[in-house]
């Protein structure tokens, strides 16, 4: 892929803003869904504040060679509710975050310190462009449901899915124009486009359907708008609410047993997120910055977010999204995207703002976003040859544990789709590894 701006490129300064704007845009959703599901007053604007704190860890640790951006980790939501089903109190679960956040961090550096002197042969020959491949298609086809869903979806009871969806889908188009006819910069800044326009839809017929009253027409809600209060506020960090008198033994273990397992399936993802990004950039990232170094910038940078929001980060695949729609990977606008991240978290003005961008203006962004992921895993599969049993059924196992979502539950761990399907898939190709060419 022709790169814009390649990862060292340092575009002007207005360029940046935009560009980071642009990342926040795509990763907000998701990483303030986190706090949400999981509640017991976990607050969106710490996790914004942990997410763009992580992400400058990992960029330091990387030294600004990767270029993507870490939220939010949904693969431990299910970790999380043990933190707090396991506590005497909500108070010791924010301990349970941030200790079981630390457990996972201490897997990542052991794994980190094993590629360090085993080298990372090892990985081409354990999951090849067979298995990464499909992987990667089904880290954005996992998750073609929750774009769907937010297409279609008003933010006010009693909204229609009709206008939802016409506010969806021009925001969508919009994106689809600019990336494809714009030119110079509105070329590199698709996201921010179309999320304006779908929100100046949803905000007309808002506005037709209250002087109307009309109630199917209003699918954006501008509450979070008149809650606001002051203008800077500090976000409520998971620090400041850890009662860590209440930890013991047994707690420390169920925290445990619920993280430590689910860091060596993350690591999974993190595999197929860094081998897609490699593809895009045109650039080994296994080899420089080193897996050594994503994986220390990772997991590191995941405990430090949990420290102040609660939740552990990943790299975001709707942050390659962007990188490979826009051809910008520029570290420069990840950085950008970090501080915009803690910046807006602090301003409770943006963060309301934010919360009122339409869930069917998302989604229509979403659908182009993991649309994109999924296309960039099949690229992958186009050397391969399919005409060999062993690769189609490496392959078809892959693909149909994915889309079929199966998800695997052990007590407290939970496997999840992309995670379930990438062992699958390994197993699958070593059981046939002994086949050989007619």
């Amino acid at each position: 892929m022709n790169l814009v701006y390649g990862i060292k490129d340092r575009p002007k300064f207005g360029q940046v803003v935009l560009f980071a704007l642009q990342q926040l845009l795509a990763i907000m959703a998701a990483t303030i869904a986190v706090p949400a599901v999981v509640g017991n007053g976990m607050s969106a604007s710490a996790a914004l504040f942990g997410a763009g704190v992580g992400t400058i860890v990992y960029l330091l640790f990387t030294r600004s060679s990767s270029p993507v951006f870490l939220g939010s980790s949904f693969a431990f939501i299910g970790s999380m509710f043990s933190a707090f089903g396991g506590a005497a109190s909500v108070s010791i679960g924010y301990a349970g975050l941030i200790l079981g956040a630390l457990i996972a961090g201490l897997v990542y550096v052991v794994i980190a310190l094993i590629v360090k002197f085993c080298g990372v042969k090892w990985i081409d020959k354990l999951m090849p462009p067979v298995i990464i491949g499909p992987t990667v298609a089904i880290i954005g086809l996992s998750l073609a449901g929750n774009a769907i869903g937010d297409l279609m979806r008003s933010n006010v009871e009693g909204g229609s899915v009709y206008v939802a969806l016409i506010c969806g889908l021009v925001t969508l188009a919009v994106t689809m124009l600019c990336s494809t006819y714009g030119k110079h910069m509105i070329k590199l800044i698709p996201f921010i486009i179309g999320i304006l326009a779908g929100y100046l839809v949803a905000s007309i017929f808002a506005l037709i359907g209250e002087n109307t009253g009309n109630d199917a027409l209003v699918v954006i809600n501008y509450e979070a708008l008149h809650r606001v209060g002051s203008f800077v506020s500090l976000p409520e960090f998971s620090f400041t609410k850890a009662d860590w008198s209440g930890v013991t033994s047994s707690y420390l273990l169920t925290v445990f047993v619920a993280y430590a397992p689910v860091a060596f399936v993350v690591f999974a993802e993190h595999l197929a997120d860094h081998k897609n990004l490699s593809s895009i950039v045109g650039v080994d990232l296994l080899e420089n910055p080193g897996l050594t170094n994503t994986l220390l910038g990772d997991g590191i940078g995941s405990f430090v977010g949990a420290f102040f929001g609660g939740c552990p980060n990943t790299t975001y695949g709707e942050s390659i999204a962007t990188v490979a729609i826009t051809r910008n990977a520029s570290s420069i606008s990840i950085w950008g995207a970090a501080i915009a991240c803690i910046i807006f978290s602090l301003l409770t003005p943006l963060v309301a703002f934010l919360e009122t961008i339409p869930s069917c203006v998302m989604g229509g962004v979403c659908v182009a976003l993991y649309g994109f992921i999924s296309a960039s895993g099949l690229k992958m599969l186009q050397p391969v040859d399919l005409n060999k049993n062993r690769n189609l059924f490496v392959a078809s196992v892959i693909f149909i544990v994915g889309v079929g979502g199966m998800v695997v539950s052990f007590g407290a761990v939970e496997i999840r789709t992309v995670a379930c399907a990438l062992i699958l898939g390994i197993l699958t190709n070593l059981m046939l590894s002994g086949e050989k060419d007619e």
